[in-house]
């Protein structure tokens, strides 16, 4: 009976380590996958409160204890990154929505914006900037300390500029993200005391590729429509998807600058967990009762969000050469 069960066990986890070792480019193949097969949608969308939870406890159950002791001796930097991401973008982009009057104009592309901005970054950013090339601990750790923030200040957000737009009461999506989060947290814990770390890191690649099979089931619940909203109407969809990507890179670039003196390799992964913003952690508290101009701008954040660690990628593998480069330079220097 083992031995069957090893058998039956041993396909699905040489595909999944095959699927973990496609790295980038099986992330940004999911979106167009997710895109191309409409029915999915409506199959898997009654799921997308699981694989939310599914992809928050992959990230926590990985994260590197070593590596987050030691950047929280050096909290400064730290700290400044989280502000940034979880004050500074929602409070920028809040008062931008306001002071340009599309929130009265457009509220469910305001609602989506001021969602985006609120949410805490990807729980898959530390390891999209690891298949990157780049450094991810200082991602790592400013993702611990963002996503334990976000229940505080996107409560405090939703009060300020969202008023009755929500079906839920500010408190009351402090709340539910909390609770999101303790579950997942509680969780990963749990598989890390059965399983123990260094088990978790010898299976890391199919562990990739489980991740990158849930991201497509989140993918998927997210576009559903998309073809038919296309159809139906071109311009606005892919006027959405045009924001989708400046909003993207606009985030990217900024964030990039603003840190440039820590170095470019490293400025870039903040850059790229500051743009992916977790709209999954968002819908779940909302349970999905969002505007249908909020549901397809979050379909559209899809693309940016799948296919930038792909495109980005030779750029950041000569910011890391470079920087490996001049640190050699440095230490071989009398």
């Amino acid at each position: 009976m083992p031995s069957i069960l090893t058998t039956a066990l041993a396909l699905p986890l040489r595909g999944l380590t095959w699927l973990g070792s496609q790295g980038t480019r099986g992330v940004a193949a999911v979106v167009f996958i997710a895109a191309a097969v409409p029915p999915l949608g409506a199959l898997l969308r009654p799921y997308l409160t699981e694989a939310i939870l599914c992809l928050l406890c992959i990230s926590f159950m990985r994260v590197d204890l070593v590596a987050l002791y030691g950047h929280l001796r050096r909290p400064a930097l730290v700290a400044t990154a989280t502000a940034w991401t979880t004050i500074g973008v929602p409070l920028i982009v809040g008062l931008i929505a306001h002071a340009t009057g599309l929130t009265a104009r457009a509220p469910g592309l305001s609602l989506a914006l001021m969602l985006q901005s609120m949410a805490s970054p990807m729980m898959a950013s530390p390891a999209l900037a690891a298949l990157m090339g780049l450094d991810a601990t200082l991602v790592l750790i400013t993702l611990v300390t963002s996503t334990a923030l976000v229940p505080f200040t996107a409560s405090l957000f939703a009060g300020l500029f969202l008023g009755d737009m929500l079906s839920v009461t500010p408190l009351t999506l402090g709340l539910k993200l909390l609770g999101i989060l303790a579950a997942s947290l509680l969780a990963a814990t749990a598989i890390r005391w059965i399983f123990g770390a260094e088990a978790i890191q010898r299976h890391k690649t199919p562990i990739d590729g489980l991740n990158i099979v849930i991201l497509f089931i989140f993918a998927a619940a997210i576009m559903g429509d998309v073809v038919s909203d296309l159809v139906r109407e071109p311009l606005f969809t892919l006027s959405l998807a045009a924001l989708s990507f400046a909003i993207y890179f606009t985030l990217l670039a900024i964030t990039t600058l603003l840190f440039r003196r820590i170095g470019y390799e490293r400025a870039l992964a903040l850059g790229l967990m500051v743009s992916q913003r977790n709209l999954g952690l968002m819908l779940a508290a909302t349970a999905g009762a969002l505007p249908p101009a909020t549901w397809l701008y979050f379909a559209m954040t899809q693309f940016p969000i799948h296919l930038a660690p792909y495109m980005l990628t030779p750029i950041a593998r000569r910011l890391t050469a470079r920087a490996q480069a001049s640190g050699s330079a440095a230490t071989s220097t009398p």
